[in-house]
């Protein structure tokens, strides 16, 4: 491959495809997905959740780092690595390599509010990654790298502005870039495949590119 060939391919990866474009996809899944949660083996890694539980979903980089940043905290009931963003139905991890299908790598995390908040989430988000890349995530390169908040409620979704304007105040007192995190309303979540579930606890040497800016989100104040 050539230098131009190459600048070409990396061109693509990083360039957002249009629904036109797109993979056909699936009607179903092309694979099944183990029940249990590699991490909490009393829980379903499927719903149905208990009721009392809420979803958010994130796009870090690799969701294989990105998960690991979450099933450890308290009140947190269990997480799930997919794709999420794009136009393909159920599509595969080589459809998403592709640059094809739109996806981003995401994790969503199953909570609960009583125990945890929505925005300790999002500080964990925006601490641990480096929003500021684009189509990127240190070594890892294209649309499916990208930072995301997909709030799944009005409340998610103005915490997360608020929480991105916060982070925003405090990377600029550093000259530390522009947020280029996309704050959207949650899309359709399609399982990644098993082997990607959990992956770094059943491979605790494996591969993680996510690293942040050592840059903390702001507390916010409270209202009295």
């Amino acid at each position: 491959m050539n230098i131009a060939q190459y600048l070409a391919q990396k061109m693509l990866k990083t360039r957002m495809i249009t629904p036109a474009e797109a993979l056909p996809g699936r009607a179903q899944p092309a694979f099944m997905l183990a029940k249990t949660h590699a991490v909490f083996s009393d829980r379903t890694l499927l719903p149905p959740y208990p009721k009392k539980l809420s979803l958010a979903m994130f796009g870090m980089g690799c969701f294989w780092g990105a998960e690991k940043c979450f099933w450890s905290i308290d009140g947190v009931y269990v997480t799930a690595v997919g794709y999420a963003g794009g136009y393909t139905p159920h599509p595969t991890y080589e459809e998403v390599c592709s640059g094809y299908t739109g996806h981003n790598e995401v994790v969503r995390v199953v909570y609960d509010p009583q125990q945890i908040r929505y925005q300790a989430l999002l500080k964990i988000f925006w601490e641990a990654h480096n929003p500021t890349q684009g189509m990127r995530q240190g070594n890892d390169v294209g649309t499916q790298y990208r930072s995301g908040i997909y709030a799944y409620t009005v409340k998610q979704r103005q915490a997360a502005l608020a929480s991105m304007r916060a982070f925003q105040k405090a990377l600029s007192k550093q000259a530390l870039g522009t947020i280029t995190a996309e704050i959207v309303d949650a899309p359709e979540f399609y399982f990644a495949e098993p082997y990607h579930q959990q992956y770094l606890a059943k491979n605790p040497d494996g591969y993680c590119g996510l690293g942040g800016l050592s840059i903390e989100l702001p507390a916010r104040r409270q209202k009295r």
